[in-house]
């Protein structure tokens, strides 16, 4: 699912609370301790969003496991660092693809350049046919 429909605000909190199977006053707390954040609505209506409400759940399933909120608070702190690392690792590897390519192309002309006269009077389809192996361009 993409980011922005996973955080397209879309419930209010009675429909969160069902969702969750929590009560609406224990997503407040959570609201008040900072560990979700619902947009609001002109009215100044709560609207959780679907990542909101897989923020909640996984809160869930960490305090029926017995960690504390203070718990929570560091796992949710360390998993979205985690998450922001891996964006940026994946940055870095399509910035590697590309590099890469870029110096296939730069091999490529240097293999193309040696293989034409200094002269200039090479036909560049037959320089490349020759680098080619010969084949229909």
């Amino acid at each position: 699912m993409a980011d922005d429909a996973r955080n397209k605000p879309l419930y209010m909190i009675s429909v969160a609370a069902e969702l969750t199977g929590m009560h609406p006053q224990t997503l407040r707390v959570y609201e008040s301790k900072g560990l979700v954040n619902p947009q609001r609505s002109g009215g100044n209506t709560r609207l959780y969003s679907r990542a909101d409400i897989e923020r909640l759940e996984l809160i869930n399933q960490l305090t029926d496991e017995g960690i504390n909120l203070a718990g929570v608070v560091r796992i949710l702190d360390m998993k979205e660092r985690a998450e922001e690392r891996e964006r940026e690792m994946e940055k870095l590897r399509a910035r590697v693809r590309e590099l890469e390519d870029e110096v296939h192309e730069f091999k490529m002309q240097k293999k193309i350049t040696a293989l034409a006269p200094r002269d200039g009077s090479a036909d560049p389809h037959q320089v490349l046919r020759g680098l080619l192996g010969g084949g229909d361009l």
